[in-house]
């Protein structure tokens, strides 16, 4: 019963900035990983950036510089500041959770995906 819910996705004009949340909710035993991907009209989704539960990053070398992502894990959520929005990072952004979930007689480590939040850079 995992859910993992994202929302600050709006419409915002080049050079702006917005900051995206996903909080994950439900039977969770422990966070792998949390990531953001995105993906463009047309495009193959890609990965944005990642962070571990220990506290490494990785980031799309598009978006080095510009987008930062951080983790309240007390709270199971993970954000994307994004700065300095440009016109090509307009997309829908889909929270992924690498997840260590409880079940009947031990763990098991699932991926879950959010429904995703729509991202427009308008110029």
């Amino acid at each position: 019963q995992v859910q993992l819910v994202e929302s600050g996705g709006g419409l915002v004009p080049a050079g702006g900035s917005l900051r995206l949340s996903c909080a994950a909710s439900g039977s969770i035993f422990s966070i792998n990983a949390m990531n953001w991907y995105r993906q463009a009209p047309g495009k193959q989704r890609e990965l944005v950036a990642g962070i571990t539960n220990g506290g490494s990053t990785n980031y799309a070398d598009s978006v080095k510089g510009r987008f930062t992502i951080s983790r309240d894990n007390a709270k199971n959520t993970v954000y994307l500041q994004m700065n300095s929005l440009k016109r090509e990072d307009t997309a829908v952004y889909y929270c992924n959770a690498d997840l260590i979930v409880p079940i009947l007689v031990g763990t098991r480590r699932i991926d879950y995906w959010g429904q995703g939040t729509q991202v427009t850079v308008s110029s």
